[in-house]
């Protein structure tokens, strides 16, 4: 017999850890937290990282539920506006017959969900472990990923910039000191820093880039040329629209924030760091080159290796050395490079900082780069953009299709949800890099691979 005409959501410990509040994000529907859930997160508790955090965080919002009403009882208690509830499951069931045993958590959780449906409830299972869907799939029970907080495909993301044919009159009456006037419907949704590259109709080779500073209505803007445009900053120079766009976002201090989303060797951490470097060491804009890059989510300890924190760092950040390495070489000496790299982090203007000890921390007047962001959820990059202090730049690189965290996915990850949110922020510019310039095998094994 149905118990109740809505939905009962069951939820894994994962989605729980990777989004305390999800609890309230199911509307007027049912939120079934399993006991062996519980469990998982009291042994998770005590720990001193984001796991430890996000689990403290879901027991309050299940204790504050349990002043409303009871968990046990008929559908739970009160847990949102929309009428939703929540509650505690305690009774699991022997699923030996379908080939699972009860001697693990995952198994005695899908089995409340199991139950459930067979009492005629409307069960959905959300877990963010692939392992555990495939289960359900097997026992029939409808499953899916927590999605509230994932943003369109990497192809489908806003890529930063635009391409807009336009007349050669447009192009030959640009004057290089003032604003260029457009108007038509190509330019009635520019985005605060969205690059326009301008070409001329017919002849695609005669182009200009340009940033809009000021939208209108009925698809009226003013744009302005590059400030960078193709100019080599510490040596190197952009190779692509791509690079440029980027250069011109890096070099600009009043983009606060930018966005490089792009596949391995398309120069999204090179730009990075040469804009940094030229920014601090050369014109003196920031005090300092700060890097991080995470060695896996954030908020792990990194005691397993010897030495001080930069020294156990140092096999973790070998990529943003190599990097530094390329950009600091001038006369190609053996260890000209080295030498240099080791003053810069000597005299503290280079710095490379674990992302362990970043919560609490006011980051000002910076140049901040975090690479491989794509490994970070949505609420750890929260962590880190909410440190950013006065006069300091915050650069988030990394490749939403190499991701090593298990319960993140292309849609999911911090990099391309911070991307997709900030696209309208006049603090924030984003480029999608597509075109890979590492090499021609680099850039081969990209596309074949």
């Amino acid at each position: 017999m149905i118990q109740s005409p809505l939905k009962h959501f069951v939820l894994d410990t994962n989605v729980l850890l990777h989004s305390p509040a999800c609890v309230t994000k199911f509307a007027e529907n049912v939120v079934v937290v399993p006991v062996d859930v519980i469990e998982e997160l009291d042994r998770f508790k005590s720990t001193n990282d984001e796991l430890g955090r996000n689990a403290r965080a879901v027991i309050r919002i299940l204790d504050g539920a349990r002043a409303r009403g009871s968990l046990g009882e008929g559908e739970g208690a009160p847990i949102n506006d929309q009428g939703g509830r929540i509650k505690v499951e305690l009774r699991t069931v022997c699923l030996l017959e379908h080939g699972l045993r009860g001697d693990t958590p995952d198994n005695r959780i899908l089995s409340i969900a199991y139950r459930l449906m067979r009492e005629g409830h409307h069960v959905v299972f959300v877990s963010k472990d692939a392992n555990v869907r495939v289960k359900c799939d097997a026992l029939g029970i409808p499953s899916e990923d927590f999605e509230t907080d994932k943003v369109p495909a990497p192809d489908d993301l806003y890529t930063g910039w635009r391409a807009v044919d336009v007349d050669a009159q447009v192009l030959a009456g640009k004057d290089k000191d003032k604003d260029l006037e457009v108007e038509g419907p190509a330019f009635a949704d520019l985005r605060p820093n969205e690059a326009v590259l301008l070409r001329e109709r017919g002849n695609p080779k005669r182009s200009l880039l340009t940033r809009p500073r000021r939208v209108g209505p009925e698809g009226r803007a003013s744009l302005r040329a590059f400030d960078a445009g193709s100019e080599a900053v510490m040596g190197v120079s952009p190779r692509n629209v791509e690079q440029r766009i980027a250069l011109e976002l890096l070099m600009d201090p009043s983009v606060s924030l930018v966005t490089l989303v792009g596949q391995a060797g398309t120069g999204k951490t090179l730009f990075a760091l040469c804009a940094g470097l030229h920014l601090t060491i050369r014109k003196h804009v920031y005090e300092k080159l700060l890097v991080a890059r995470p060695v896996m989510p954030l908020g792990r300890d990194i005691g397993f290796l010897p030495g001080t924190a930069e020294e156990k760092l140092m096999p973790w950040m070998k990529p943003i050395f190599d990097n530094m390495k390329f950009v600091l070489r001038e006369r190609r000496e053996p260890g000209e490079a080295d030498k240099k790299l080791h003053d810069l982090f000597k005299s503290g203007v280079v710095e490379i900082e674990p992302l362990t000890f970043i919560r609490g921390r006011s980051i000002h007047n910076q140049f901040m780069i975090v690479d491989e962001v794509q490994n970070l959820t949505p609420h750890q990059v929260k962590t880190i953009i909410s440190r950013v202090g006065n006069d300091t730049k915050l650069v988030l690189t990394g490749d939403p299709y190499q991701i090593d965290n298990p319960y993140l996915d292309s849609r999911s990850n911090g990099l391309t949800y911070v991307a997709e949110r900030f696209q309208g922020q006049e603090v924030a510019g984003h480029v999608l890099f597509t075109k890979s310039e590492r090499s021609k095998l680099a850039s081969i094994a990209v596309e074949l691979l």
